[in-house]
């Protein structure tokens, strides 16, 4: 019997409306995700990489249902949530939530940590009122912090340990899924290991799924298990992440690959490739593959036509006319 996806999500777009008419309409359309498909099993990591403005954060706040979805599907364990509504999505709420990019934007600075840790169990009726102190205590704790720290505000914390208080907010109602978006990119390199490490301990303790977005390939390498490469909205490679990394198909892969910082001398590292040109913009995608007007590889094929997303019989797909050998 084959395990129903956790998530699953089947030709994913969303659009924005920008500019200054009041009509809708007559404002121009940014397709920040554009047909992404992709599964999420129990228990795994998918890691979802790419450069800025790729759209990452989009699909993962799509993916939580944060956002609107301009078309396709979206589903929790075989529901359809796609069009779900806010009432129908809150008790989902315990089972899917999100740690976010900047922990100082993401924590009300005006309330004490104890009191933020304490709203998933009042608006959710977890626990009886007695019993929130010791959970925030505990909850703390599971994030290498003090339980008196639930009396402190939030700027009396360092990043890293903002970042341990949205773990902990997170995980109060020992939800199923984590998206967690660039969980370290804001914080400093010495800092960022401890907080992939805590996240790696918290899915053996807890048995968590997560979605890993970040642009840093060697920090998915480190906590994935899968790994969805993003360019220009769209997916353009899919695989088990040692597989990936160690023989990327596509060209936009190996170029990510190839800008991994290498830490020994004497390790040989891939051929470095140097990607020309400038990121389009999503205003005005290019015709067929987008990535055809950066890639070495391209032809009047790629100009014309988007490739599919194909299979390569090992667990990995690539979406690309002319994929790298592997």
């Amino acid at each position: 019997m084959t395990a129903v996806p956790l998530l699953r999500a089947t030709d994913l777009s969303k659009t924005y409306r920008v500019g200054r008419s009041l009509l809708p309409a007559r404002r121009r359309a940014v397709q920040a995700v554009s047909e992404v498909s992709l599964e999420v099993m129990p228990g795994e990591t998918l890691g979802i990489v790419g450069e800025s403005g790729c759209g990452k954060s989009s699909l993962g706040r799509c993916l939580m249902r944060l956002q609107d979805i301009t078309s396709g599907r979206l589903e929790f364990e075989g529901r359809d949530i796609t069009r779900a509504s806010a009432a129908r999505m809150r008790p989902l709420r315990r089972e899917m939530q999100m740690v976010f990019q900047d922990p100082a934007a993401s924590l009300n600075p005006r309330r004490r940590v104890g009191d933020l840790l304490s709203d998933p169990f009042r608006i959710h009726a977890a626990c009886d009122r007695a019993e929130i102190p010791d959970r925030v205590a505990a909850l703390l704790r599971r994030v290498d912090l003090l339980p008196e720290h639930a009396m402190r505000f939030p700027h009396e914390f360092s990043g890293g340990q903002k970042q341990r208080i949205g773990i902990a907010r997170a995980l109060a109602l020992r939800p199923k899924l984590v998206v967690a978006d660039e969980p370290v990119s804001a914080l400093d390199v010495s800092i960022q290991a401890q907080i992939v490490n805590l996240l790696a301990d918290l899915r053996e303790e807890l048995g968590l799924t997560y979605i890993f977005i970040a642009h840093d390939l060697s920090v998915v390498r480190q906590i994935s298990n899968r790994v969805a490469v993003m360019y220009l909205g769209s997916v353009v490679e899919t695989g088990p992440v040692d597989q990936v990394f160690a023989a990327p198909r596509h060209p936009y892969t190996a170029a990510l690959r190839s800008a991994v910082p290498v830490p020994k001398v004497d390790v040989p590292r891939p051929a470095r490739t140097i990607l020309t040109g400038d990121l389009p913009s999503p205003m005005n995608p290019p015709s067929g593959c987008r990535f055809h007007t950066r890639c070495p590889r391209a032809t009047a094929l790629c100009k014309a036509e988007r490739p599919a997303m194909l299979p390569d019989g090992r667990g990995a797909a690539v979406a690309c006319h002319h994929p790298l050998e592997g």
